[in-house]
């Protein structure tokens, strides 16, 4: 990754890094090693966790690098989402972190935070996992232009107490802090005022742009779209939201009738909002849809339905973009906008375009449908008897499958790979048991500690982890090998979250479908690649044949940087970096960060990757708004 750019010469002003272009294709990072540490707790956790900060601040404050590397393992960690890098890094190695810490443009200061017993320090596994122990607590950060918060873990090293890894996430920029709780609007003025106009009179004018333009344009009112609006209204930046779809949410109101979330509510709650507590664990999608729609209205954000954009450019001397949209209005007349906004947010989906296969002979199909699973609206009910083939084998081609099923069809699954599969069991009492779940942390809290964790070390833990959900899943997993229907580990058998940071896919969340392919009620067709479309099913490479009435087509979708070039043309897609999988540090590649092409940003991902990346967004975008940062 590019290293921190120091152009500017002023302590208070950080120039955000050029990105490094990365070769196609997600970095299959190494194992971290934990370090050996005794076994005995120890008596003083507190008095460890402050000495060790001491020693840590002093050596920060002079700028230090071999004082600041004496705080340190060896083989340790320093990870930090913008209050060091204004951007996304993970430093690895005591020598390169004090190097990167004291050749910061930004001081950082750090302080124990004893505010609940989850954060003070205490005895722990510093390995997230249960066996590596040492002393863990939660961190106050404060820098030159504003605070955040971090995790630090301790190990042993003979008789001293060294850092094994410590992470910065910046939270609020100083002087610029969220309108939430002491800061929030007053909402009225009092006493006698010509004009006066109520609150229904300002949110319209405000939301229709008569005689002002967004600082940000946001394309996609998904959750994406919704969080980082909503974070960015908190830090007084003017935002608007535009959407083809009539209604906010009818991207999910659209999609497969069956369709659930497959994570539990505590993994999914929204900055701001959580979900009410009578929630159900799984949310049924047209219930995420009312529930986004309630979300843009009880938080106020500006949202353009039925609207499309029809060009874009940007001045890159003016740091200004040209944007023409057609708004239509529900009786149907258009009206044409032109908005000046000075940054877009692409929030369409964490993925490209459809992937949609084309073969030989699929014009010539004679049956009642053939689409990819993003047009499939559900199986229609009084269809006994009939035959459909699902083509992939992840998380939207079971759910397709089971609809057939459940609607009495005789289906097929091609299976041209293999597929990690966990069943949402062990999702709920595995994977994520002890951050997110009804008794658990506060979920910002949770987030600063998964996090927190550097992406090699979250990898070996996931190693440990998945081990514990492979036998927890055995029957599941050796009845689908007894079907032909072949699993996987993930990369480097770490599991179901290492393939989905890697890939975006490549795995199923069982909720039903693995007992069908058990069974003998979803038919497995594995290891072999269609040749062609017959005008009654499909051939494939070795000669066999299968029959279907319907085929659904649930390959997945392109890198969200090719629907940058749909939407936005050549020069642009042709400047942003490969968007989604990993980069040589283990952070996520260009989503949530520059993109590689000026005021231009990708946002996306599942709800829990929204609400945390969706603050670390707005952050940057206000810190170049009032020149904190520069380009």
């Amino acid at each position: 990754m590019a290293a921190v750019d120091v152009e500017s010469p002023m302590a208070d002003q950080l120039s955000l890094p050029s990105r490094e272009r990365v070769e196609p294709g997600s970095h299959n990072i190494p194992f971290g090693q934990f370090p050996e540490t005794n076994t005995a707790a120890p008596e003083n956790p507190d008095q460890i966790a402050t000495e060790v900060v001491e020693q840590l601040n002093n050596a920060l404050e002079k700028k230090e690098a071999n004082a600041v590397s004496q705080t340190f393992l060896e083989n340790s960690y320093w990870r930090d989402h913008l209050c060091l890098s204004w951007d996304f890094r993970t430093i690895k190695g005591r020598e390169a972190v004090a190097k990167f810490a004291t050749e910061s443009l930004s001081s950082v200061k750090v302080e124990v935070d004893r505010s609940s017993a989850f954060k003070a320090p205490h005895n722990g596994p510093i390995d997230a996992f249960g066996e590596v122990h040492g002393v863990e607590f939660f961190i106050k950060v404060t820098t030159n232009f504003g605070n955040g918060q971090g995790v630090v873990r301790l190990a042993q090293q003979g008789s001293e107490w060294k850092i094994f890894t410590i992470s910065t996430t910046l939270l609020e920029l100083t002087g610029h802090e969220e309108a939430t709780h002491a800061r929030r609007p007053i909402g009225v003025k009092h006493g006698e005022q010509q004009g006066r106009q109520n609150w229904q009179d300002r949110r319209n004018a405000d939301s229709n742009y008569v005689d002002k333009d967004p600082a940000v344009l946001i394309l996609g009112a998904g959750q994406g779209g919704l969080t980082a609006a909503a974070r960015l209204k908190m830090l007084n930046v003017d935002t608007l939201i535009v959407d083809q779809e009539d209604r906010i949410g009818d991207s999910w109101r659209r999609r497969y009738h069956q369709l659930v979330l497959h994570d539990p509510v505590w993994y999914d709650h929204l900055p701001y909002l959580n979900f009410p507590s009578n929630w159900p664990i799984f949310t049924p999608k047209d219930k995420l849809a009312e529930f986004f729609e309630s979300y843009a209205k009880l938080l106020e954000l500006n949202v353009w339905t039925r609207t499309e954009l029809k060009s874009a450019s940007y001045d890159e001397g003016k740091r200004q973009w040209t944007v023409i949209l057609e708004r239509k209005s529900e009786d149907g007349t258009t009206e044409t906008r032109t908005l000046h906004p000075h940054h877009v947010i692409q929030a369409t989906g964490h993925s490209g375009k459809k992937n949609m296969p084309t073969f030989k002979g699929a014009e010539n199909f004679k049956g009642d449908l053939i689409c990819h699973s993003s047009e499939f609206k559900g199986v229609k009910p009084g269809s006994q008897g009939r035959k459909a083939i699902v083509v992939g084998s992840c998380n939207s081609g079971h759910d397709i499958a089971q609809d057939y099923v459940e609607k009495g069809y005789e289906v097929t699954m091609v299976q041209r790979s293999s597929t990690c599969v966990v069943t949402s069991d062990s999702i709920v009492n595995i994977g994520l048991k002890g951050l997110y779940e009804e008794a658990g942390p506060p979920t910002e809290d949770s987030d600063a500690y998964l996090w927190s964790i550097p992406p090699e070390l979250f990898k070996a833990q996931q190693l440990k982890v998945f081990e514990l959900i492979a036998k927890n899943d055995a029957k599941t997993l050796d009845g689908l090998e007894k079907a032909g229907f072949k699993t996987d580990r993930g990369p480097m058998d770490a599991g179901l979250l290492v393939k989905y940071f890697q890939r975006g896919g490549g795995y199923y969340i069982d909720v039903g479908g693995s007992q069908l392919v058990i069974d003998g009620k979803i038919k497995v067709k594995q290891g072999q690649e269609i040749s062609e479309v017959l005008p009654n099913g499909l051939r494939f490479a070795d000669g066999s044949e299968l029959e279907a009435d319907e085929i659904i087509f649930a390959t997945g979708y392109q890198n969200m940087r090719t629907q940058a070039r749909l939407i936005f043309g050549d020069e642009i897609a042709d400047r942003v970096g490969d968007v989604w999988g990993l980069d040589s540090e283990g952070e996520m590649r260009t989503i949530w960060r520059r993109s590689g092409y000026p005021g231009f940003w990708f946002m996306g991902g599942n709800l829990a990757l929204c609400r945390y990346y969706s603050r670390l967004l707005a952050l940057q975008i206000k810190a170049l708004e009032e020149g904190i940062a520069s380009y």
